[in-house]
């Protein structure tokens, strides 16, 4: 299906690539780790809690919904698209800039680090927003970041990660709409 690759994410992709050096290569090496983030998707949880009170019970399994439909049609979409990573194209390989042998799986578009950090941000910052202004703020400086770290380790072109981030929040608003008819509906808007 992308028989070819635009020149302009090519370009782009082997210029932010490009640019590294050993404090930045520590720093997106633990960007892009998942488990590290543990501790600020505990504080995130917590702050749900801690507005929401029995309400989050239901946000947090909306969360839960959202994360794994947000890697799940990133993956389908990566597997129906077959487009290889930056790591894995011989057109561009030797120039590529990978750190500690990682090059990610074979396809690369989209990004599901991208769709999920997005799709987190979206939604925490919608239900959080109003109580913790600054939050938005550091949900999508944080997602833009762990996107960004993708195209430095050199598994992802520019194209993955905005495809990604853009699934994301689509997704996200999606599953907001559909808790927020949820609510609607349900004991959490009124006494049952």
């Amino acid at each position: 299906m992308f028989d070819f690759l635009p020149e302009w994410d090519k370009h782009l992709f082997l210029l932010l690539n490009g640019i590294h050096n050993g404090f930045f290569d520590f720093i997106m090496w633990w960007l892009s780790n998942k488990i590290i983030w543990a501790p600020f998707y505990l504080l995130l949880l917590f702050l749900l809690v801690r507005k929401y009170g029995w309400e989050s019970i239901a946000l947090i399994l909306s969360l839960a919904i959202l994360i794994a439909l947000s890697d799940q049609v990133s993956g389908f979409i990566k597997d129906l698209v077959a487009r290889p990573r930056p790591s894995h194209s011989p057109a561009i390989l030797d120039q590529v800039y990978t750190l500690n042998g990682y090059r990610g799986g074979n396809y690369g578009f989209v990004s599901s680090h991208a769709a999920n950090s997005f799709a987190l941000a979206f939604f925490l910052s919608y239900f959080l927003r109003s109580t913790y202004k600054f939050l938005p703020f550091v949900l999508f400086g944080w997602a833009f970041a762990v996107a960004y770290s993708r195209i430095y380790l050199g598994v992802h072109y520019p194209g993955d990660v905005i495809v990604g981030a853009v699934l994301g929040v689509f997704l996200a608003w999606i599953v907001v709409w559909a808790y927020q008819i949820f609510r609607k509906y349900s004991c959490f808007s009124k006494q049952c």
